[in-house]
Formats: structure tokens, C-alpha cells, sequence
């Protein structure tokens, strides 16, 4: 007979994942997270039965958090450029609020350990973003290239955005304007006209 499974257990170990792996890495053996969420090993494998397991959900959970801050309250009725200019900033409000969520996000997506099917969720998940970015380049010096490389290319600005702001807090508003408009650059045209925010 299996153990009674317990969501605020679950919500335990994930969050130990999270701070284990943004400081320890992926090799961070699974007693310590346990360690870190207060249960015994033999109980972390009653909510994932493998590390890999815990890894892919892990990574889910994250992705979909990032996901739904960046979308949060976008105003549906602003034009392509105000909507991404919203995530944008939701995007940067999460990386710099949550960093030790942001350090386990970047070990996970390169981990070996995620299945096809993890980053096929993570895709879905993420539908309403692509959206965004795939109506944003429409017209734009990307529009023929594949989304995933677009992608690529965002992620690597906001990287670079979240590091500057990282480094100089009392810089973020001038770091996230640069970073948006050499975004929008990239992504739909040479307009670099102010942002209406």
C-alpha cells in the first residue's frame, strides 16, 4: 500500500530542488534536497520516483511560473509592440524577484535529463508567448526565420538585460528600455521610436 501523498510535502521538495539546484547545480544529490525539505530520501521518491522525474517536473513547474508572470494582465486590447513591451517588463519583474528560480531554470534547460515529451509541455505552455513573439516579427527582418531560433535570440537579450540589472539595480529602467528597444529591433523593424508605458 503506497504512502498518502501530501501537496504541501510535494510544494516542499520542489522549492528545496529549486534552491539546491540554483546553488549546487544538476549533479546535487537528491538527500540533500530532501535534506533541505525536511523529508527523508525514501519520501522524495514517493513524489518523484527518479531524479529525472523531479528534474522534468521541476523544470515545468518553473517554466510555467515564468510563463504566467509574463503574461499577466497583458492588455489584450494594446498593439503588438505595448503587449510585448509588457511581457518584457513582467519577464525582467520575474528573473530579478525570483533569481534563484531564474539560476535552476537555466541549469534544467540544458540538463540531458528532459524527455521529449517535457519539452513538448513546455512548448504548449509557453503557446501564448510564441504568439506574442510570432505576431511581433511578422513584418519584421525575422519574419522567415524559425521561431526557435527567434527565441533563442530573445532569451540571449533578456539574459544579457536581467545580468545589467542584476549588476546595477539603479539602473533597471534604463537597462530594461535598451534591452526592449535592441529587442524590438531584432524582432519587427528599425523604429526606435520611445515606448508609450
Amino acid at each position: 500500500m503506497s504512502r498518502p501523498r501530501s501537496q504541501e510535502r510535494r510544494s516542499a521538495i520542489i522549492s528545496a530542488a529549486t534552491r539546491v539546484i540554483a546553488a549546487r547545480g544538476l549533479a546535487a544529490p537528491t538527500a540533500t534536497i530532501a535534506k533541505e525539505a525536511g523529508v527523508s530520501n525514501g519520501s522524495l521518491f514517493v513524489y518523484f520516483e527518479t531524479k529525472s522525474k523531479l528534474l522534468n517536473e521541476l523544470y515545468l513547474e518553473l517554466k510555467a511560473d515564468m510563463g504566467a508572470a509574463a503574461l499577466d494582465r497583458l492588455p489584450s486590447d494594446a498593439d503588438i509592440r505595448n503587449q510585448l513591451h509588457h511581457v518584457w517588463t513582467n519577464w525582467l519583474r520575474w528573473a530579478t524577484s525570483f533569481p534563484e528560480k531564474r539560476r535552476a531554470l537555466a541549469q534544467l534547460s540544458v540538463s540531458e535529463d528532459l524527455t521529449a515529451e517535457t519539452h513538448q509541455l513546455s512548448a504548449d505552455g509557453m503557446a501564448g508567448l510564441a504568439e506574442i513573439l510570432r505576431r511581433a516579427r511578422a513584418d519584421g527582418p525575422m519574419a522567415d526565420e524559425p521561431l526557435g531560433f527567434v527565441l533563442q535570440l530573445v532569451t540571449a537579450l533578456a539574459e544579457s538585460t536581467i545580468d545589467a540589472v542584476l549588476r546595477e539595480p539603479a539602473n533597471l529602467d534604463s537597462h530594461s528600455r535598451a534591452g526592449f528597444g535592441a529587442m524590438w529591433r531584432v524582432l519587427a523593424s528599425a523604429d526606435v521610436a520611445v515606448i508609450n508605458v
